[in-house]
């Protein structure tokens, strides 16, 4: 068994977008793939073969970056051909290769529908040796998230004078991370916590929203009207479409229905920016938040079974 980027041969790439999608987990089409690659987010470099010893193709990873990162952040596709008897040892193998060539172990997201555990096409074992693969290849820690979408059609709350929104300072902000987190009910949040505290996990927090598509301008704090901090609001985006980024209330006025007035802001802001959709992830366990989600318009178009490091790997 050999693994390898698709940067050995000129055809590589034509052999990486002609490898057949099929099977039961979704996957890109060449066209999608064709724009990854044209605006960056996808590499040769980032694109992985498993080979035989005849030099037929036996699986495929493909990682997505930022067009100006050095790295991968996540892993977009993962696919071993039906005949191959233990899909999930040369799917670690084919990862942990390539998790050796980047010198860090990227996030590997699974889209799925709501009912892939019941699904009757072999999704749920399709899933399976993809989340064996990914565990013996260091990606140990999962997170289950729905993933939400808002378009015009569902229209925007007024503002109810609840809450006051101004910009803030970076320091503010900071101490706004750290209060938040505390009680937080997203798992990753909870996790970081285990092994760092809450003002290093808020300067990580800052630092990965402000390499974000989104503008730094963007973020509002959320004030009562006394001028009492109550939560934050941060509006953010993708490569591909506006985004709710992070927002939260502080754990004193929790159990208010504030949550509804800061997702509100968020959502007016995206809406007055003509933004044709707006999408958003919580994790499963989160009911709140995806309550308040639901309540705010958004719809679920389907689970994200995020596999990733645990923390400093």
């Amino acid at each position: 068994m050999h693994f390898r980027a698709a940067t050995a041969d000129p055809t590589d790439l034509d052999r990486a977008l002609a490898y057949p999608a099929d099977g039961p987990v979704p996957a890109l089409t060449p066209e999608k793939i064709r724009e990854e690659l044209a605006a960056g987010r996808m590499r040769p470099e980032w694109t992985w073969f498993a080979e035989d010893e005849n030099g037929e193709v036996l699986a495929r990873a493909l990682w997505w970056g930022r067009a100006d990162g050095e790295r991968p952040v996540v892993l977009d596709c993962l696919q071993v051909r039906a005949d191959v008897a233990d899909p999930a040892a040369v799917a670690a193998g084919l990862l942990a290769a390539g998790h050796e060539a980047f010198g860090k172990l990227p996030d590997y997201n699974i889209s799925l529908p709501r009912d892939w555990r019941t699904s009757p096409d072999g999704l749920a074992d399709a899933v399976a040796w993809r989340q064996k693969a990914a565990a013996e290849a260091g990606l140990v820690r999962e997170i289950e998230r729905l993933r939400f979408e808002w378009t015009p059609a569902a229209g925007t709350a007024e503002p109810t004078g609840r809450l006051v929104f101004r910009e803030g300072t970076d320091e503010e902000f900071l101490d706004a991370f750290v209060r938040l987190s505390q009680g937080s009910l997203d798992v990753h949040t909870q996790s970081e916590l285990r092994t760092m505290d809450a003002e290093a996990l808020a300067r990580d927090d800052i630092e990965f929203y402000t390499d974000c598509p989104g503008e730094r301008s963007w973020w509002r704090l959320a004030h009562l009207p006394d001028g009492t901090l109550a939560g934050m609001a941060i509006p953010s985006a993708t490569p591909y479409h506006r985004n709710v980024g992070y927002l939260g209330v502080v754990p004193e006025q929790r159990g208010k229905g504030l949550i509804d007035e800061i997702l509100a802001e968020i959502t007016r802001f995206h809406a007055g920016e003509a933004a044709d959709r707006i999408t958003a992830t919580t994790d499963t366990v989160n009911a709140p938040m995806a309550a308040a989600f639901t309540r705010a318009g958004y719809e679920v178009t389907e689970i994200r079974l995020v596999l990733e490091a645990a923390q400093g790997a």
